[in-house]
């Protein structure tokens, strides 16, 4: 006798996040991943199939990577930008935009300028607010030689200040505070002789918050800013400060840091080409509209513990009855995205 056929399975509901696609089979679990995700318009996205991503690594090697999605690659390869990861709807735009994305290499210093350097625009730096809105971005770099007995201290040596124009406001070679055992002068070019006249660190301080504090609100742009604030001996309200090394979207899957070099940089190391790489970098991210995208853009920024808070007060039926995209909008971001700079404070 013929064995009856076995009775189809039941279609279980799943449900699918409405950002990165992940399915779950229950909303509660669905709803634990919105709560820890933190997606938000203003993640990196594929223009192909919309999925957002955590960062532009993570979206790289989704488009163009070892085991990138075929169907986001093909497209990509056709329309997209490799530069910045855009999408064009013609051959022509792309290659248009690609004449301005991709942009010339800055001149690099050297060791050769005199060991003082002031724009006009230092000297000249009124009280006055400039016109415009948004906030207006100045980037610092340091070059650090070693100190101490077993050479592990960092002695600021060097020190550049650049505004968005890319011209310098500020270069000097600083004065050690305690003696130089290491010169790495395979990394820093510096020698003995470079530091011999240099200005001491208390007329540093005094030129940097001088530009820092005059006129117009200003956000510091640099790469590891800690480490050359505490070098430098100087503080700056943190909500000023823009970090290439620690923003979420340039750091790496597991959320580690790129170096500068790798980044955006090629060739030798070079103080004036540091500051303009991290300022090129931060006026990218500052200039991406998220509102184009179709999503409306949070000028507040919701810490993580107010998020989680909120998720916490809905009640498992409340839960139930939202549908998925509600459950997207309510998650913001755990970090300030740069573009919200262009927003007049």
């Amino acid at each position: 006798m013929d064995s009856e056929p076995d009775s189809p399975k039941t279609k279980r509901t799943r449900y699918e996040c409405a950002a990165c696609y992940k399915q779950y089979k229950q909303k509660e679990h669905l709803f634990e991943h919105i709560k820890g995700s933190f997606h938000s318009v203003h993640q990196p996205r594929c223009g192909v199939c919309k999925k957002h991503f955590m960062s532009f690594q993570s979206l790289r090697e989704h488009l163009t990577g070892s085991l990138a999605k075929a169907f986001c690659k093909t497209i990509f390869t056709e329309q997209g930008c490799h530069l910045c990861l855009k999408l064009f709807d013609s051959a022509t735009s792309r290659s248009e935009h690609k004449n301005t994305c991709c942009l010339s290499a800055p001149t690099p210093m050297g060791t050769t300028m005199m060991p003082c350097a002031e724009s006009k625009s230092d000297i000249n730096l009124s009280n006055e607010d400039h016109v415009g809105g948004g906030l207006e971005a100045v980037a610092l770099d340091c070059e650090m030689v070693w100190g101490g007995s077993d050479g592990s201290l960092d002695l600021c040596a060097r020190v550049c200040m650049i505004d968005e124009d890319e011209t310098i406001l500020f270069h000097t070679y600083v004065q050690p505070q305690i003696v130089v055992t290491n010169y790495r002068y395979e990394v820093t070019g510096l020698m003995e002789e470079h530091l011999r006249n240099a200005m001491p660190l208390e007329k540093v301080q005094e030129k940097i918050l001088r530009i820092l504090y005059s006129g117009k609100t200003k956000v510091l742009v640099g790469h590891n800013l800690d480490r050359d604030m505490d070098c430098l001996r100087f503080n700056y309200p943190d909500y000023l400060l823009r970090d290439t090394a620690n923003y979420h979207p340039l750091m790496k899957t597991n959320l580690v840091s790129h170096s500068l070099k790798y980044e955006i940089q090629s060739g030798s190391h070079d103080l004036y080409v540091d500051c303009v790489s991290v300022m090129r970098l931060y006026k990218r991210f500052r200039a991406l509209d998220h509102e184009r995208e179709g999503n409306r853009v949070s000028v507040a920024t919701t810490c993580a513990k107010d998020i989680l808070e909120s998720f916490e007060s809905l009640k498992t039926t409340n839960l139930e009855e939202m549908a998925v995209n509600d459950l997207y909008e309510m998650s913001t971001p755990k970090y300030k995205c740069w573009c919200l700079d262009l927003v007049q404070m």
